[in-house]
């Protein structure tokens, strides 16, 4: 699993929690798929992870994810996984969930460096992003 350093993992699960309280390498496999916006939203973010791009990572975001979302934050991210990244992996989409007037979309991802799968969360309202986290 990638690791934050304490004070990052902590600033970003507040992050994210806030959001809910206020508003290519990749094959994709299952037989359950979010609808094909949301995909590619998730992709586009993916590979914004891979390329430090902040304007890219913010730009499906509603405004409190654009204003909450830091360049810090993303490059921190980005350090820890873009080595990962570019060695390949495969998104499976498991399911969506309703919460806090959020659909949140859930999707697992496994490495091709065989090492610890990430579980990640998009969450969307009105085709907007308000929250991605990565467990």
């Amino acid at each position: 699993m990638y690791m934050l350093s304490p004070k990052n993992f902590t600033a970003f699960l507040i992050f994210c929690l806030l959001l809910f309280s206020s508003q290519g390498y990749a094959q994709t496999s299952g037989s359950l798929l979010a609808p094909q916006s949301v995909e590619t939203t998730m992709q586009s973010m993916l590979s914004a992870i891979q390329t430090n791009s902040y304007p890219d990572f913010i730009a499906a975001g509603d405004q409190a994810f654009q204003e909450g979302m830091t360049k810090e934050m993303l490059s921190s991210i980005s350090q820890s996984l873009t080595s990962r990244l570019k060695q390949g992996y495969t998104v499976t989409f498991l399911t969506k969930l309703n919460q806090q007037g959020f659909e949140v979309y859930v999707w697992k991802l496994e490495f091709n460096d065989r090492h610890d799968d990430i579980l990640q969360f998009m969450a969307l309202r009105n085709g907007k992003v308000g929250g991605f986290w990565l467990r």
